[in-house]
This record gives structure tokens, sequence and C-alpha cells, in this order.
């Protein structure tokens, strides 16, 4: 895979609490592997966590020095953390005014990826409050999206990723993400082919399966020519996607599925299985655009 987007830095958010950190660990650490710059993006549309005025409210001028004040320590400890766990890799810091899925949506036009962290909300709370970030995030960015969970994700050994296909030119663009993420993990890829039997069936399914393999086959062939370092597993599993997937991933690296990209508020509404498996895995999740589409 060529990355067009070669020196582009890592962008990470910044979640005001100083407890949730493992976006940031992730974001360092693929940062170190792919030797690019870190940029800590901290956007604050509210007042940042940790601010208490006191003696009343305060004017204007005087909460919104005190919300950069905050906002510039929170930065700084960010900034910290990530040189104590990687002193090679260059970080800075942005503090942007604005919702943070706009503000991580304008600086993604220049990233190799976007790293954040996510709490496992509900899809209502995902939709209708001021922390959703991922979804229209994943739904307009030109470059991958990386989801890290906070909460604390055991890996197996050996260490392996996860990869949906389906025959679409955007899972192929996954594929060939989630090699290059194997490759510089050292870690095993598991590509699979989830078949869903339609509503009404089909006069054949052992055909339809064989299709499947068919397809699957196509999709990672040459790939393991170009990363013969990669130990690929491939097959095809019945069930529904989102569920064979958030199964598969359970103890996973990452699970890296294909988006549409560019898409609406009643694309999200309806949902997919990017959607699905952002509001239920338990691994970092990396959606990636069509390559045109970056």
């Amino acid at each position: 895979m060529t990355d067009t987007r070669a020196g582009n830095p890592i962008v990470a958010g910044v979640d005001p609490d100083p407890g949730r950190r493992m976006a940031l660990a992730w974001a360092a650490d693929e940062a170190d592997r792919r030797r690019l710059p870190l940029l800590l993006v901290l956007a604050q549309n509210v007042p940042t966590r940790g601010y208490r005025p006191a003696g009343g409210r305060p004017s204007w001028e005087e909460w919104n020095e005190a919300l950069h004040a905050t906002g510039d320590r929170v930065l700084k400890e960010a900034v910290a953390f990530i040189e104590s766990r990687h002193p090679r890799v260059q970080v800075s810091g942005l503090l942007a005014e604005g919702h943070p899925a706009w503000v991580l949506r304008e600086q993604a036009q220049h990233a190799t990826e976007i790293v954040l962290g996510s709490w496992h909300l509900s899809a209502l709370q995902e939709m209708f409050t001021s922390a959703a970030v991922a979804l229209p995030l994943v739904a307009h960015a030109p470059c991958p999206v990386v989801v890290v969970p906070e909460s604390e994700h055991i890996t197996q050994q050996p260490p392996y990723f996860v990869v949906g296909v389906d025959g679409s030119p955007r899972s192929a663009a996954a594929v060939d993400f989630a090699f290059e993420e194997a490759s510089l993990r050292g870690a095993v890829l598991r590509a699979l082919y989830v078949w869903h039997a339609p509503p009404l069936g089909v006069l054949d399914e052992d055909a339809a399966v064989q299709e499947c393999r068919r397809i699957l086959s196509e999709t990672v062939a040459g790939r393991t020519a170009a990363r013969p370092e990669v130990e690929l597993h491939h097959e095809v599993v019945r069930g529904h996607p989102v569920q064979v997937l958030v199964k598969a991933s359970e103890h996973a690296l990452g699970l890296v599925v294909g988006t549409r990209g560019h898409g609406g508020f009643a694309g999200m509404l309806l949902g997919s299985v990017s959607q699905g498996v952002l509001h239920h895995a338990h691994c970092p999740v990396i959606t990636v655009p069509l390559a045109h589409d970056r």
C-alpha cells in the first residue's frame, strides 16, 4: 500500500480527564512506529472539566481566559505524557475552539490517522450528546480513524488484527491498511468474510458460501506477496457481520473495517457494520475510507 499521506502527522483528540490516556498511548505508539510527528488537539466548546468559577459567574472575558488557561494546562500534561512514553516522537499541542468532531475533521484533511477515545456510549447517547465525536468523524474524515476504548482490554498471544472483507472497494482499502498495521506490529492478520443469509434465503447456500470464499481469496491475493512477513489466516463465517467481527476481535490488537465515508445524518441513523462495531467492540476499531476519498 502506497501511503500518499506520508509525513503527515498522527492527530489525537485529547480528553480533559487526565485519567483517560488509552487513546493518547495508542497514538504515541503509532507515531513512534511510523516515525511520524504527533499533534494533540484539545477542542473546547464548553467549559473544560475542572474549571470552577469563584465569586459568582465571571464576565465573558474572565470566563474565556480561565477556560483557555485550563486548556493549556491539560495540553501540557498530555504532551508530557507522550514525551515520557516515547521521547523520540515529535509532539505538539493545539488548543482549538469548536465542537471536537468539527475541529478534528478539519485536522483530518492533513493527517495520516485520527485517534480518539471511546467510552462505549449507547447509540442514543452517541447521537444526541455533545460527546458524540466518533460517528460524524468516521462519516467524513478522509483518513483512517482509530477509536480506542478507555476500558481495560486484554490482548492474546500471538498478537493479531482482524479485518472485515466483503468484496467491496472500501473493504479492499481496509485490508491494505490491516496488512500495514500487522506488519508494523509483527502481528498475525485474520481476514474474515461474514456471510449473512438474506431474509428470504438462497437456493444454494453452499454455492453462496463458496462464492464468498472466492471473493475473500481474490481480495487478499497479492497482498501476501507484498507483505510476506505477515502471517495471514482467512475464513468465511456464517452469522451477523457485527456479531461475528466483535466476537472475533475480542482479544485483538485492533479491528479494521471499511467505511463509505462522506455519509450524512440519515446514513448514521440507519446504521452499518462500521457503526455497529464502534458501539460494541472492546478493542480499538480502525475505520478506513476509500482511497479516492483520501
